[in-house]
Formats: C-alpha cells, sequence, structure tokens
C-alpha cells in the first residue's frame, strides 16, 4: 500500500474517530476486569498490533501507586478513573509517568470548584472535533504532498529508490513536530514542577481523591 492510500485511509479513520465519553460509561463502579474490558472495547482499535493490551491490571495498579489515579473505593472504579485511564493510555506514549503525573496536579483539586473532571474531558473532546482533526488532515495531506515532489527522477535513479526517499522525508515530517510540541509539553510540565517546589513542594501528591480502600 503507497503512503497516499494509507494516508487517507489516516484521513477516512479520522472522520470516523469516536472518543470515550463520560456517558459511554457505566453508572456503576466497575472491578478490575471491567474496567479493563471496557478499555479494550472502546480503544482497542487505537492499538498498533492485535496482540498489543489497551492496559493490563499491573498497569493500572502502577498508575494508583503513582498517584496518577484516585484510590479505588471497595476495589471498583468509577467514571473519574475511566476518564483518566483514557488520557492515561494516550499521553504514556509520549511523556513520561512523572510528567503525566505533573498535567494532572494541575486538575487534581478541580471537583471541589465549580467544574468536574468530567466537564473539562468534554470540553477538550470537542475543542478536539472542532479544531485539531480538521488541522490534523490538513498537515498530513500537505507533508505527503511535500514528500512526493521532494525528488525529481534526476535526483533519484529508480523509482523503487525515489519512493523510498519520499517516504523517508514524509516520515521526517510528520515526526518534527511532534518532536518539537513534546519538548514544548516538557519545558511546560518543568515550569508547572518547578513553580509546584518553590511552594513548597507538591502536598505529598495528595493521592487526589483517596477513597479508603475494602479488604473483604
Amino acid at each position: 500500500m503507497e503512503n497516499k492510500e494509507l494516508t487517507l485511509n489516516f484521513i477516512k479513520y479520522l472522520n470516523t474517530l469516536q472518543h470515550v465519553m463520560p456517558e459511554d460509561i457505566p453508572d456503576i463502579d466497575l472491578y478490575m476486569d471491567q474496567v479493563l474490558s471496557f478499555m479494550e472495547t472502546h480503544l482497542g482499535e487505537t492499538r498498533r498490533y492485535e496482540s498489543d493490551k489497551v492496559l493490563t491490571k499491573t498497569m493500572i495498579n502502577n498508575y494508583a501507586k503513582n498517584h496518577l489515579l484516585p484510590a479505588p473505593l471497595n476495589k471498583k472504579y468509577g467514571k473519574e478513573h475511566i476518564l483518566y485511564l483514557v488520557y492515561i493510555y494516550y499521553l504514556k506514549n509520549i511523556l513520561s509517568i512523572n510528567d503525566i503525573s505533573t498535567m494532572f496536579s494541575l486538575v487534581e483539586d478541580i471537583s471541589s470548584g465549580s467544574a468536574e473532571f468530567s466537564d473539562i474531558y468534554r470540553n477538550i473532546v470537542q475543542l478536539t472535533k472542532q479544531e485539531e482533526i480538521y488541522r490534523l488532515m490538513k498537515d498530513v495531506t500537505h507533508k505527503m504532498s511535500v514528500s512526493r515532489e521532494a525528488f525529481s527522477e534526476e535526483d533519484a535513479g529508480d523509482r523503487d529508490s525515489r519512493d523510498r526517499v519520499r517516504t523517508f522525508i514524509y516520515l521526517c515530517l510528520l515526526g518534527f513536530d511532534v518532536y518539537l510540541k513534546k519538548q514544548l509539553m516538557e519545558r511546560i510540565i518543568d515550569q508547572i514542577r518547578s513553580g509546584q517546589t518553590e511552594d513548597g513542594g507538591r502536598k505529598k501528591e495528595k493521592s487526589r481523591k483517596k477513597a479508603p480502600e475494602s479488604h473483604s
């Protein structure tokens, strides 16, 4: 399959991309196995390989241990846990666990204010649908066109050689702004962390809204 076809298929995928919404999450709290099943159902199509797991018990336990999640109540997980897990799933591909924890510290007290975390989540999804998906489609299409015109017949010998060079250029163009945006995210996170340190450190990680866990 050529890059053009792959890119067009990806754009079609973006048009059909479905976000996990708060109303998709059951109103009852879920046990670990139910959480894993829910995440596989709703995020399974984003896996690179069929054998990959969206999440595992070990991952979730590690996230809770590192205070990325509120502690489960009686070994059950509610809507807020699921929404945090969705973000962790996407962010862990580009940020460290420590960086994600710092990001989440920005909203760890939000439920005591005028909005719930689900309101923030819904707002981000809406902005993504309205703005970012459209921009992303234009961006990948433009990068594909630029790479296809990068080498003329005189620049590289046979057609196969030119196609390989153009694919390399396309991949580099796709990765360049990802790299720069990652750098910007890390700089902002470092600034947040620096500010927390100046204020006397991060209030003992607060175990965000930690609930007592049943041992039954």
